[in-house]
């Protein structure tokens, strides 16, 4: 599993600076936001595993960020603790009113909000909320969301899956195989932002296999541009030499064999084409449709 990502939003440097040092030192990776609005874009782009928010901000206040996450298809799934010099009643409640996990107020003690952060991510992903390598909802909100959409018209869903990402795992390592499922994720997350709608939905059921929910209208286009910048971009996780014959060479009961590199295979269903009786049909037909999308072979 790769490093749990916190964002940290909070403009005071010094605080934001000791919880980047502290949490880093922990084995986590941190990234910081001194505004909300700051923080809403760096969400967008690549998904933190929980956000530490502060209430008193600049721009907009920690409240306001909180409303706008919990409302998004998209980031209502992240834990978010408050972390404030409020400490009145009103407060904690209104905070928590609006889906915050948890709520600690300065002075805090640095070890109390560790286990706070340690917790709240593994209660995410114990309750199948999250994948801990991309961040992305797993599991029970990815059916939550087909249950949702099953009862609803003009929307698609895109089975997503990367080809030859098992060889590529068996000769770079786990780590770097981690590193293209965060890199997937963020490209998902940047073609949907730019061609999609805010209320679409981007999912990681495991391993090498994602989801994308958008409008029956947006679809072909999405499905395009991640297919052509995965496939362009992905290059940069390979060294000089693979890159440069285009496959790299795994063992195969012993025999040595090319294997292309990674591309990605998409398959698009919408009501508009099946009846759907069942969440189960959805997910059937996509993946029949992805397994169709078949990646180039090499020539021998």
């Amino acid at each position: 599993m790769g490093k749990a990502r916190i964002l940290v939003v909070e403009d005071d440097l010094d605080i934001a600076n000791m919880l980047q040092i502290y949490f880093s030192s922990q084995g986590y990776e941190v990234e910081i936001a001194p505004r909300g609005y700051d923080a809403l874009e760096k969400t967008r782009h690549s998904m933190p595993h929980l956000i530490v928010l502060d209430i008193m901000l600049p721009d907009i206040d920690g409240y306001e960020v909180c409303r706008r996450l919990r409302t998004s298809t998209r980031t209502s799934h992240i834990p978010v603790i408050f972390l404030t010099q409020k400490d009145e009643r009103s407060d904690r409640l209104q905070g928590l009113e609006l889906g915050a996990d948890d709520y600690i107020t300065k002075p805090f003690d640095i070890e109390e909000l560790r286990l706070r952060v340690q917790n709240a991510i593994r209660r995410a992903e114990r309750e199948s909320l999250t994948d801990p390598r991309s961040g992305l909802p797993a599991g029970r909100l990815i059916e939550d969301q087909l249950r949702r959409i099953i009862r609803e018209q003009g929307w698609a869903l895109m089975d997503i899956r990367i080809n030859h990402y098992d060889a590529f795992r068996d000769v770079y390592g786990f780590v770097a195989a981690n590193d293209v499922l965060r890199f997937t994720a963020m490209l998902l997350n940047e073609v949907v932002d730019e061609l999609g709608t805010p209320d679409d939905f981007i999912g990681h059921p495991g391993d090498e296999n994602f989801v994308v929910i958008t409008t029956e209208e947006a679809a072909p286009a999405i499905r395009a541009r991640i297919k052509e910048r995965f496939a362009e971009e992905v290059k940069s996780h390979y060294n000089f030499l693979d890159r440069e014959q285009g496959y790299i060479t795994v063992e195969v009961d012993g025999v040595p064999t090319k294997v292309p590199l990674m591309t990605l295979s998409v398959g698009v269903v919408s009501p508009s084409q099946y009846h759907f009786a069942d969440i189960r049909e959805i997910t059937e037909l996509a993946a029949e449709a992805r397994r169709k999308d078949v990646p180039p072979r090499l020539e021998a």
